[in-house]
């Protein structure tokens, strides 16, 4: 959608500021503004407008309702509106707003510091009119239990896989393994629709045992067309304490013709948590028969640190809440910066997931590191859309 076909909102409480920001966005080629000097205005005119709001450009120092409890509000009402902060304060506050923004539920263009000039303005309104992530999901009607065990025992669950890139060379250097769920009506569902069902049922471990057994023999068809790529799997297993685990685990993946050192498995800090004696015995067995392991979603532990240090993990998967914007955000390139630091000095290899733009490619390689996953590459795709893409792509910087 072009400029002049957006309706925005500005509110901003200091008149000069917000006839400012008025100007600018005329002077881009926008017809249709509503303005409004604080929150309580600004969400009286949100509510009461015939035409849906595309993008509101938002203060956060406001009388009678601050920014915040706008932005509150806004992603209370589920609207599919677009903000841009503008602000004045210190940057921390500015990215801690950012994050809040986004845990609302709500599309966060990005944040100006003041003033904000056409040229600024115009940066983010594009990342709107021209973005290309994956919609908000819909809400899923609830599917019946016994239809979800059904799809369990026809195996209507398959792996879709999100390529992993190597930054320094920009080569394919494997996938991980993401499960959808193909119905015969409804088409391909995401977990969404149904992994609560699957827990409550306590079919968890049928579910993990069919993804590493359809990812292996998906990886095997890799390796037989010349592409000696890894596969990772979520081991989103109850019986991590059963100290044969490991011994099944590799046979189920041996028996697919795959050798364990081109399966990854990643592991949620949860999940190593139950009984530790006999959960390092199986994690530490996987490892001698050449799996690798991952500690998944970095960061959003409390004892990621702990596990690191006691778990024989071969790499360490930062978190997408630090990785996506990271290039804007001071904050995130200090804590990407320490944690590649870290697992480099522990030889650990560092997959950051969640890359979503090309500043964050550039940065991440920047820092150093090793891999990246995200919607800039690739998104989930079916095996045989993946082996497809993978000939076609061409890293940033080698077009």
């Amino acid at each position: 959608m072009k400029i002049p076909d957006l309706h925005f909102l500005v509110a901003e409480d200091h008149e000069f500021q917000r006839k400012t920001l008025v100007i600018a966005l005329k002077s881009l080629g926008a017809q249709h503004i509503i303005e409004a000097a604080d929150g309580r205005v600004a969400l009286e005119a949100f509510s009461d407008l015939g035409t849906p709001v595309d993008i509101i450009v938002c203060d956060l120092e406001m009388p009678n309702m601050d920014g915040m409890e706008f932005i509150r509000h806004i992603g209370t009402s589920g609207s599919p509106v677009s903000i841009i902060l503008t602000s004045a304060m210190d940057r921390g506050v500015i990215a801690s707003v950012e994050t809040m923004t986004r845990a609302y539920g709500v599309t966060l263009l990005g944040a100006i510091e003041k003033p904000a000039t056409p040229q600024k303005l115009r940066e983010l309104i594009e990342k709107h009119s021209s973005n290309d992530k994956p919609a908000a999901p819909k809400a899923l009607a609830e599917i019946p239990a016994s239809e979800v065990i059904g799809a369990m025992e026809q195996k209507q669950f398959v792996p879709f896989f999100q390529p992993k890139v190597e930054l320094e060379s920009g080569k394919v250097v494997g996938a991980e393994a993401l499960v959808r769920w193909r119905h015969p009506q409804k088409g391909i569902l995401p977990p969404l629709a149904f992994l609560d069902i699957i827990e409550q049922q306590g079919l968890m471990d049928d579910l993990t045992w069919m993804m590493l057994e359809r990812s292996a023999i998906a990886c095997l068809a890799w390796h037989q067309r010349g592409w000696p790529l890894n596969v990772s799997v979520n081991l989103s297993l109850t019986s991590l304490e059963d100290t044969s685990l490991a011994e099944r685990i590799t046979r189920t993946v041996e028996q697919s013709g795959l050798a364990p050192r081109f399966m990854t498995l990643e592991i949620t800090e949860s999940a190593a948590m139950t009984n530790v004696a006999s959960c390092l015995e199986g994690l530490a067995r996987l490892r001698m028969k050449g799996f690798g392991l991952s500690i998944d979603d970095y960061g959003t532990g409390y004892s990621s640190m702990q596990q690191l240090g006691r778990i024989p993990f071969t790499e360490l998967k930062i978190d997408k809440s630090f990785v996506t914007d990271c290039a804007k955000n001071p904050q995130q390139r200090v804590i990407l910066e320490s944690s590649i630091d870290m697992a480099r000095k522990l030889g650990l290899k560092t997959v950051a997931e969640g890359v979503e733009t090309r500043g964050d490619w550039n940065l991440l390689k920047e820092l150093g590191c090793t891999i990246a996953q995200g919607y800039f590459i690739a998104k989930p795709l079916p095996a045989l859309a993946f082996t497809e893409w993978v000939p076609d792509w061409t890293a940033p910087g080698l077009e």
